[in-house]
C-alpha cells in the first residue's frame, strides 16, 4: 500500500505506540485520525502533523461508529485502521477487581472487533486508489497473546483473543482486498508498562522505544504482512509454545 494520501486512524494516539504511529504514518503523507481520552494530547498531536481528533472512551460501543463518521466527514474516505488502544493488569488473579476484567475486555477485545466492523464498509468504499475500495487494518496485539504471561492471565487471554478474531476476519476480507495484520510487541516503553499494577523491573528484555513499534507498524501496512512479531527473535519461543507447549512452560519457569 502507498501511504501518501490516505486517511488513517489511529486508536490510543495520545501517547506512546500509537502516538509514535500516528507521527510515523503522517511522515509518509497519511491524513491520521487521532483517537484517544486525553484531548489536550490529542489537539496537540494533530496540530503538530495536520491531522484531526476523536476524542472518544472506547468501552462505549457508540463510540467505533462515531470515529469513522468522524473520518469521512472530515477527510471524505478512510484507509487504514490501526487498533493501538489497550490496557493491562498484572498481578495475582485471584485479587483483580471484577471492574479491570471488565476493563481489560472492553478495551482489548470489544472496542477493536467494533471498531472493525464499523470500518469495513468505508474501506470497501470505492476510492482515488481503487475503484473496487480495499485496505488495511492492523490490530496491535502482544506476545503474551502468543505464548501467555503468567501473572497477566487476562491480558493474555485479551490478547490471544485478538489474534484468532484476526485470523478468521482476514479470510472474510480477502476477497475485499482488505489486508488484516496483527502486530506482537514485546516489551515496549511506554506509560503502559508503569501503570499495569506491577513495575517491569527485568534487565532482559529491555523495553524498546515506541517509536520502534510505530516503524513496525508501519511496515507492515505497506507490505501487507499478515502477523509481525517484534523483536523477530520473540518468534522463536512463540513458535515453541505453539508446538510443544508443555516442554515450552517447564523451560519458562526455570527461565523466567
Amino acid at each position: 500500500m502507498r501511504l501518501a494520501g490516505r486517511v488513517a486512524v489511529v486508536t490510543g494516539a495520545s501517547r506512546g505506540i500509537g502516538n509514535a504511529t500516528a507521527r510515523r504514518l503522517a511522515a509518509c503523507g497519511t491524513t491520521v485520525v487521532c483517537v484517544g481520552r486525553d484531548e489536550p494530547a490529542l489537539q496537540r498531536l494533530a496540530a503538530e502533523i495536520n491531522g484531526s481528533v476523536v476524542t472518544a472512551d472506547l468501552t462505549d460501543p457508540s463510540s467505533a461508529k462515531d470515529i469513522v463518521a468522524h473520518s469521512l466527514a472530515a477527510h471524505g474516505q478512510l484507509d487504514i485502521v490501526v487498533a493501538n488502544a489497550g490496557v493491562g493488569y498484572t498481578g495475582d488473579f485471584s485479587q483483580m477487581p471484577a471492574n479491570r476484567i471488565s476493563e481489560l475486555v472492553d478495551v482489548n477485545v470489544r472496542a477493536p472487533i467494533l471498531l472493525a466492523r464499523a470500518s469495513i464498509e468505508a474501506l470497501r468504499a470505492p476510492s482515488q486508489f481503487s475503484s473496487g475500495g480495499g485496505g488495511a487494518i492492523v490490530f496491535v496485539s502482544s506476545i503474551a497473546g502468543a505464548v501467555g504471561v503468567p501473572g497477566e492471565s487476562v491480558y493474555s487471554a485479551s490478547k490471544a483473543a485478538i489474534e484468532a478474531f484476526a485470523t478468521v476476519l482476514r479470510e472474510e476480507l480477502r476477497r475485499d482486498r482488505i489486508a488484516v495484520s496483527t502486530v506482537l510487541p514485546g516489551v515496549v516503553d511506554t506509560d503502559f508498562l508503569r501503570i499495569r499494577g506491577v513495575p517491569y523491573n527485568r534487565r532482559f528484555p529491555r523495553p524498546m522505544p515506541p517509536e520502534r513499534l510505530a516503524r513496525v507498524i508501519v511496515e507492515v501496512i505497506e507490505n501487507g504482512n499478515e502477523r509481525r512479531i517484534e523483536p523477530r527473535w520473540l518468534g522463536l519461543p512463540a513458535r515453541f509454545a505453539a508446538t510443544a507447549p508443555n516442554l515450552y512452560r517447564v523451560l519458562a519457569r526455570r527461565f523466567s
